[in-house]
């Protein structure tokens, strides 16, 4: 049986281009990810902040409390 050798240049080569691939593909996976989380903001924005309680520290106790 032959052996089938080949030369670490191309093997490289190919590693170089298997990377690029897929550094392209998580660029445009992380894209389209962020373009969907924008669009869920813009959705679930809140118009009416004062309905939602805040937390506040309390300068005697130092607690936070519901305010």
């Amino acid at each position: 049986m032959t052996e089938f050798m080949v030369s670490p240049l191309v093997k490289w080569t190919l590693g170089a281009i298997g990377a690029a691939v897929a550094v392209r593909w998580v660029v445009k996976e992380v894209r389209r990810i962020n373009e969907e989380l924008d669009q869920a903001k813009v959705r679930v924005r809140v118009t009416d902040r004062k309905a939602y309680p805040t937390l506040r520290r309390d300068p005697n106790t130092g607690e936070y409390r519901v305010r």
